[in-house]
C-alpha cells in the first residue's frame, strides 16, 4: 500500500472516461486538494494521449488493455461498478497499480429491487399484471392466486456483502428469517439469523423460500447454481439473482422453471445480455425480467464520487484505501 503522502511540492493527474459525471462532481474532486488535476475524456483516441502521463484513473468500461497500455506512470484505478470482472486482463492484474471499485454505491438500489421482486413474486403481482393488460378482473382466486407473505418466511442470501447485508436488514424487517453464506467467518448481526460457510450451501438451498444470489462473478462462482443444486430447493421457493448471470447456469434454471422444481424466479441478470428475443425466459409466467437495472439510481454518480473522494483523500495522506481490489482473486 502507501507508506506515505504524495509530496507537498508534486502534481497528480486524475483522468477520467466517466461521461455521466458533470461540473460539480468534477469540481467536488478537485476539492479534495489543490494539487490534483482533473481531466474528462470520453472518446478513445483522446484518452489514449491523456493517460500517459496520468497518475490516477477514474474508468468505466472505457478502460482496457489499450488504454492500460498506453500509461506511463498510473499507480491506481477506480472502477465506477462494484463487479470488477471485465477489466482483470492479463496485462493490468500482473502490474502493481491498484484497483478499487465503488462498492457500496449499489446497497441501496439493489436491496429495494430485491424486495420488490420478492413482494412482486408473493403477492402474485406478475399474475395480476397480466391480467390488467387482458382487462380481466379475476372471481375465482385460486390456490396459485392467493397473495402470500414474506412473514415468517425464509430468505437465504448468497454472498453477504454491502447489498447482502442491507437486504438482510430489510428481509428482517418484514418478520423473515435470514439465512447467509459468506466465504470469510464474521460476527453475526442480529437481523441475521444464521451466518453460513461455503460448505453450507446445500443447507442454506433447502431452507430457503427465496434464494437471493448477490456473490461476484468468479471462477468459484462461475455456474455455482446449476441442476444439482436447483433440484435441492423447496419446489415453493423462488430464485433472485441481481449479480452477474452466469452464477445460475441458465438452461438449468430454465429446465427448473418449466419442470416446476422451484416456483419461479425475480431475473436481473442473464449469462447472455441483451437477453435475445428468442429466449424462454420471456415465454415464462413465472418470471420476473428487469434489464440488468436493479443497480442504477438518480444518485449513482454522487455515490460514486464520494466513495473516490474519500480514497483520493486517503492517497494523498499515504492511508490505506477503502474497497481495494484482490486483482487475482477479482474481488
Amino acid at each position: 500500500m502507501f507508506k506515505k503522502g504524495v509530496e507537498v511540492s508534486e502534481r497528480i493527474k486524475i483522468v477520467t472516461s466517466y461521461r455521466w459525471l458533470s461540473e460539480r462532481h468534477i469540481q467536488e474532486i478537485r476539492k479534495v486538494s489543490d494539487k490534483v488535476t482533473v481531466e474528462m475524456v470520453t472518446d478513445k483516441e483522446n484518452l489514449l494521449g491523456a493517460v500517459r502521463d496520468a497518475d490516477i484513473m477514474l474508468v468505466d468500461r472505457m478502460f482496457d488493455k489499450e488504454v492500460f497500455l498506453a500509461t506511463k506512470k498510473l499507480k491506481w484505478v477506480h472502477v465506477i461498478e462494484a463487479g470488477v470482472e471485465r477489466y482483470l486482463f492479463p496485462e493490468f492484474v500482473d502490474s502493481p497499480v491498484l484497483l478499487t471499485d465503488s462498492s457500496g454505491v449499489h446497497r441501496i438500489p439493489i436491496s429495494e429491487m430485491i424486495i420488490a421482486m420478492m413482494l412482486i413474486l408473493a403477492k402474485r403481482l406478475y399474475k395480476f399484471m397480466r391480467f390488467q393488460l387482458q382487462r380481466k378482473w379475476v372471481t375465482l382466486i385460486t390456490n396459485e392466486l392467493i397473495p402470500n407473505e414474506l412473514a415468517d418466511k425464509t430468505a437465504g442470501i448468497l454472498g453477504l456483502g454491502n447489498i447482502g447485508m442491507e437486504t438482510a436488514w430489510k428481509a428482517k424487517c418484514f418478520g423473515m428469517k435470514v439465512l447467509a453464506l459468506k466465504r470469510k467467518t464474521m460476527r453475526r448481526p442480529t437481523y441475521i439469523d444464521e451466518i453460513l460457510g461455503p460448505e453450507d450451501l446445500d443447507y442454506l438451498l433447502s431452507e430457503s423460500d427465496y434464494l437471493i444470489i448477490t456473490v461476484p462473478l468468479t471462477r468459484e462462482t462461475y455456474h455455482m447454481i446449476s441442476e444439482r443444486e436447483l433440484k435441492l430447493m423447496k419446489p415453493s421457493a423462488y430464485a433472485i439473482n441481481v449479480s452477474r448471470g452466469a452464477i445460475i447456469d441458465n438452461a438449468a434454471l430454465i429446465k427448473a422453471l418449466k419442470e416446476g422444481w422451484i416456483a419461479g424466479a425475480g431475473l436481473d441478470v442473464f449469462e447472455e445480455e441483451p437477453l435475445p428475443e428468442d429466449s424462454e425466459f420471456w415465454r415464462l409466467e413465472n418470471v420476473v425480467i428487469t434489464p440488468h437495472v436493479s443497480g442504477w439510481t438518480p444518485h449513482y454518480e454522487d455515490r460514486v464520487v464520494k466513495i473516490f473522494c474519500e480514497n483520493l483523500a486517503r492517497y494523498l495522506d499515504g492511508k490505506p484505501l477503502i474497497n481495494v481490489v484482490d486483482k487475482k482473486a477479482g474481488y
